[in-house]
């Protein structure tokens, strides 16, 4: 009998409409994708957590909840979700974090804006430090975070990582737990953050954690917005502890047109661009996730709903 498949997440239909059922037959499932199900016969929810379906008491045949966002703190607290939910670790997600994270590293490294924007045609022939003489510490080390540390390391920047918990990544050096905070971000010239939002990172970079970077470093917050005192940052900036800040993402999106980081000369916005989840590849994710279901075995990227990622 074939699967029903609720796909509750109407607004991106369109783009998973052809590749979703060709990434199931790939994965030798027979399902049926819908919009619209009776929520007692639905076996699996494919979710965005801007969708409107909030309420997951009546799906009680459900076996799992997969979001295709790879941010889980909008659901991860819905006392109504008993179901197993798995967030998304997508490869073209991954791929355009890095591209992002290289970039904007590579950028403020070789200090392009100055050559880019130079209206007063000054010629200043200092060159910048080889990568091998600039620190970069990425907060966060899961698979965006391991991913962009590993790609920075490639080009001889001398990473650090900082994670809640212990990790082993070859070619970093690894900090962990608050003990560890300090060390990883001290005298670091470049800052990346990449961990979920939960009640332990909210505001990780703040007036003191900020003190302990190299003067004039760089923030690139591709993460999440709440990771950053916004008021620490701009006093940062102002008192030039803090060079630059590229900020890809914020507490409220879009950001207000009021709002300082617009016009403040040390900030770059980008509009929540950094990465996004390709529909192709993460089709394959949620075919092969509910594969392993449908055979028993271990469910992928399952989210502990106490740590909240």
């Amino acid at each position: 009998m074939p699967l029903t498949i609720l796909f509750a997440a109407p607004s991106l239909w369109d783009e998973y409409r052809d590749h979703l059922p060709a990434a199931l037959r790939e994965a030798g499932l027979e399902a049926n994708v819908v919009l619209d199900a009776d929520p007692a016969r639905v076996d699996y929810v494919i979710y965005a957590p801007s969708a409107p379906l909030q309420d997951f008491t009546p799906f009680t045949r459900t076996k799992a909840v997969l979001s295709l966002w790879a941010g889980v703190e909008r659901i991860v607290g819905n006392e109504t979700l008993t179901q197993p939910l798995c967030r998304m670790v997508d490869p073209g997600l991954t791929e355009g974090m890095v591209e992002w994270v290289v970039g904007h590293s590579l950028r403020h490294h070789l200090g392009m804006d100055r050559h880019i924007v130079n209206p007063d045609h000054i010629w200043d022939p200092t060159c910048p430090p080889l990568a091998r003489e600039r620190p970069v510490t990425i907060l966060g080390l899961g698979a965006l975070g391991a991913a962009a540390a590993q790609a920075l390391t490639a080009l001889n920047f001398p990473v650090t990582g900082w994670s809640r918990t212990p990790k082993q990544i070859g070619g970093l050096r690894c900090h962990s737990g608050q003990d560890g905070l300090q060390a990883a971000l001290t005298g670091a010239h470049i800052v990346i953050t990449l961990l979920p939002r939960t009640p332990e990172t909210e505001n990780i970079l703040n007036a003191t954690s900020l003190g302990w970077l190299g003067r004039g470093a760089v923030i690139l917050n591709p993460g999440r917005g709440a990771l950053i005192d916004d008021k620490a940052l701009l006093a940062a900036l102002n008192t030039g502890q803090v060079g630059h800040a590229t900020l890809d993402v914020f507490r409220t999106e879009p950001l207000p047109p009021d709002h300082p980081f617009w016009s403040h000369p040390k900030v770059t916005v980008t509009p929540h661009i950094a990465a996004d989840t390709r529909a192709v590849t993460a089709a394959r994710v949620v075919a092969e996730n509910i594969r392993r279901s449908e055979t028993g075995a271990p469910l992928l990227h399952l989210v502990d709903r106490a740590r909240g990622y």
